[in-house]
């Protein structure tokens, strides 16, 4: 085990065998010369008063069960506090132009640099933001061609913003940079071209009253529109469906006998273009995914998907042009630049900058990606990375990096060169402070600050603080019995399952898939896995998903439901939350509708609803928070002075059942809402699914924009769970002991297992060679990523592919193995 040299010596009353709380403050004359940030009085969330002492210039992994706190405290105080302070030296006016998040509950920080955050973003870019952009790299490669690219002769030199598809300058007209569009065709807005138009054959106008409005108007315009349309002449098919034109014709509705109808001015729209608006403009995601349908997506002719102006693409370098250097993976975009003849100063210069500035990406595993791949389809730990490596190679020394879990995604490999990096920052003159479940990371940190003992009202108080060395010695620390191998491994199960059937892909060619033939068992619980890029999650998460999902009508198929859990938000906003999402806050609405002071009143479960008006409180709107304008001042929350944040109006408030009202029931946590509704079966069940699931602590109404990512997968596992049928089930799982302490692990691979048990289908993506060890079939993917992965390097029970000596990830999983036996 890696054994780090302490940081800096610590005054006495911060040794690790001296709780952190009781160390006194320093004096603030002393904080410049001090070598430890110093918590005290941290009242973020869950925590409890926290007083800590974290070095400067150290490697600092703050670790805990998830929901103990340990965001909160690296996030949620210090980086909100740096940011505070430097806001402070904001002019007042330049101030109020930038978001501010508000103070942090902490009496004091002091000792405390300014802070870089590099946290895993939830939310998906821009569909124009791509690798390149992310990383600056574009700039640089756009700066190489404009200045020592070879134009063609005759032709002026262009200047940088012409090789962007994001400028007037550089995008081709055609597809405005974008380089697809999206087309329709008879055969997409017709798909039945034996119905007449009244019959509906024009499938892609919209239903009710518009539809029968433009049909209506088609009549008035002399149009036969109960003629089958295949037998309607060419010429006007073409006009009904792909027509600019927007003619306005008085239209006399058939009269019914109930009512009457008047004329009116009716003004006609093609189906193309109606399609075409509704796929841009509309604010509704139905009906842009409705419009999509009668879309087919395909490279744009000008540019040949290319995104550029002919001018833009005509320059070279080294023989290649910039779609082409663009388009490479950026390890042999490397080689091209490290290979390219010398042509001038400009460009050796700009060449070998470009190089130092790929030379950190790479290094942190993501050589495989290219500059143009489009950022909404990286992970969450490629996007935090890509981060990484760009701060990596800005130079900046004297600042707190806090990061969130850089290990997610990575398969152990990629780790170990992570653990270089985060070096690198600190050796730079940096502190490095890093919120981690990953043990390698753990046991390479210089020191350690443990948060919980458990989750949510359990947690918030720091366990340990000090080199990783001296955790061993703290019982209730569910970090030590992992970290020094005393904990229930991930892998502890029974003898491999054998398969009842099994799904196999023939011929997979999708991104870096080529030719690929995958066997999936039925029946046990298989782990794909393989080093980031390799195409795990285009194997699992596109091409196995389609292909059972297409084949669920089949009489004969094995699998009859296929369920997929991903770590996606449940919801955007504070009133999506967990008892919503689960179906719960239904049986509790109708819990307190069915209670006599309700059905005296005549109240339905709707007036229980914080969402809509009726039981809500209408000042805050069922927020149960206003917001305060402070000006130059952080935008600040207030409780609502008529409701106090219960979210609902008096009235509603006096009902209660057993006791509480529901404002009183949505703060209950899982684990006392399971008693609060025992008797109650339809509540029970979602209760004890959440709490199988590890997440007990967490409050009823908690809203899921405070949810992490791993939570919110298991919220979804859950509520899975709550409804388990005995049709054989398929569950696709990608990663998911992304975010989760060993400790979840056991929590959640012990349901996981269960399913298995119960005569269904796991398959997981996954890096946690514990988890792998303990599954009953392994398929890993490689050798490397991108375009030296996308093979099956092996397969078979997890003994069988750790002896195999293929691939990267045999090793480890040897290792894995021989730790859990």
């Amino acid at each position: 085990m890696h054994q780090p040299a302490a940081p800096s010596p610590a005054p006495a009353d911060t040794s690790p065998s001296a709780p952190p709380s009781a160390s006194a403050s320093a004096p603030a004359s002393a904080a410049a010369h001090d070598p430890f940030v110093r918590v005290r009085g941290a009242r973020e969330h869950n925590l409890r008063g926290v007083d800590v002492d974290v070095p400067r210039d150290a490697l600092t992994v703050f670790t805990g069960v998830s929901g103990s706190g340990k965001s909160s405290l690296a996030f949620g105080t210090l980086y909100a506090e740096a940011q505070r302070r430097y806001f402070e030296s904001v002019a007042p006016y330049a101030r109020r132009l930038i978001h501010q998040i508000g103070a942090p509950k902490v009496e004091s920080v002091t000792g405390l640099p300014p802070a870089v955050s590099l946290e895993q973003r939830r939310s998906s870019p821009g569909a124009r933001s791509s690798v390149g952009t992310v990383t600056l790299l574009s700039n640089s490669l756009r700066m190489l061609y404009s200045r020592a690219g070879t134009h063609p002769p005759g032709a002026g030199r262009l200047d940088s913003d012409a090789f962007s598809p994001n400028t007037a300058a550089g995008a081709c007209p055609s597809c405005h940079g974008l380089g697809r569009i999206h087309r329709t065709s008879e055969e997409l807005l017709v798909p039945d071209p034996a119905l007449s138009i009244r019959q509906g054959a024009i499938a892609a106008w919209p239903g009710a009253w518009q539809g029968k409005n433009l049909r209506d108007i088609l009549e008035a315009l002399g149009h036969d529109v109960d003629r089958a349309w295949r037998e309607l002449p060419a010429k006007d098919r073409e006009w009904i469906l792909f027509t600019e034109e927007q003619p306005v014709v008085t239209v006399h509705p058939v009269r019914d006998a109930d009512r009457i109808q008047r004329p009116y001015q009716g003004t006609y729209t093609s189906a193309h273009r109606y399609v075409m608006r509704t796929y841009a403009d509309s604010k509704s995601a139905t009906l842009r995914a409705r419009a999509e349908r009668f879309l087919e997506d395909s490279p744009c002719p000008a540019c040949e998907g290319r995104r550029l102006r002919p001018e833009a693409l005509a320059v070279t370098f080294a023989g290649y042009g910039i779609a082409e250097l663009a388009g490479m993976a950026l390890s042999e975009l490397d080689g091209v630049l490290a290979s390219a003849p010398a042509s001038g100063e400009a460009a050796r210069v700009l060449a070998e900058d470009l190089r130092s500035r790929i030379r950190p990406v790479t290094e942190l595993g993501l050589g495989y990606l290219s500059l143009d791949r489009t950022a909404p389809s990286l992970s969450a730990g490629e996007l935090q990375r890509l981060r990484l490596a760009t701060q990596l190679r800005s130079g900046l020394f004297g600042v707190v990096y806090v990061l969130d879990e850089p290990s997610a995604g990575l398969h152990p490999a990629d780790t170990e060169a992570l653990l270089g990096v985060l070096d690198r920052l600190k050796e730079a003159g940096n502190t490095v402070f890093v919120v981690e479940h990953h043990m390698d990371v753990v046991r390479h940190a210089d020191w350690l600050v443990d948060v919980g003992p458990l989750a949510g009202e359990h947690g918030g108080q720091v366990v340990y603080s000090g080199p990783p060395p001296g955790l061993a010695g703290v019982a209730r620390s569910a970090t030590a019995r992992h970290l020094f191998g005393t904990g229930a491994g991930a892998a502890a199960r029974g003898p491999v399952r054998r398969a009842t059937g099994s799904v196999q892909l023939e011929g997979v060619d999708l991104h870096n898939l080529r030719e690929v033939a995958a066997r999936f068992p039925l029946g046990v619980f298989t782990a794909v896995t393989g080093v980031s890029g390799s195409g795990k999650s285009t194997l699992v998460g596109q091409v196995l998903a389609r292909e059972v999902g297409e084949r669920l009508a089949e009489p004969d198929f094995p699998v009859r439901r296929l369920v997929e859990v991903d770590q996606k938000p449940i919801g955007r906003t504070p009133r999506s939350n967990l008892a919503t999402y689960t179906g719960l806050f239904d049986v509790v609405r109708r819990t307190f509708a069915a209670e006599p002071q309700a059905r005296a009143r005549g109240w339905k479960a709707g007036r229980f609803s914080f969402n809509v008006a009726g039981g809500r409180c209408e000042t805050c709107q069922g927020e149960g928070f206003v917001s305060v304008e402070l000006l130059f001042l952080p935008s600040t929350y207030a409780p609502c002075p008529d409701c106090a944040g219960a979210r609902y109006n008096a009235e509603t408030l006096e009902v209660r059942h057993r006791g509480l009202n529901i404002a009183e029931v949505l703060a209950l946590t899982v684990e006392a809402a399971t008693a609060f509704f025992a008797g109650v079966p339809a509540a029970e069940r979602s209760l004890r699914a959440l709490e199988g699931v590890g997440l007990g602590y967490l409050r009823l109404g908690q809203p899921a924009t405070e949810l992490s990512g791993g939570e919110a997968q298991r919220i979804k596992l859950a509520t899975e769970l709550q409804r388990l049928r005995r049709d054989h089930t398929l569950y696709l799982l990608d990663e998911p002991t992304t975010g989760l302490h060993p400790a979840d692990v056991v929590v959640l691979l012990r349901q996981l297992h269960g399913l298995v048990d119960a005569g269904h289908s796991v398959v997981v993506v996954e890096h946690d060679m514990a988890v792998v060890a303990g599954a009953d079939w392994v398929i890993d993917l490689g050798p490397g990523g991108g375009t030296e992965g996308g093979r099956i390097v092996a397969s078979g029970t997890p003994a069988e592919v750790a002896a195999s000596g293929a691939g990267r990830t045999s090793a480890y999983l040897a290792r894995a193995l021989a730790g859990s036996a």
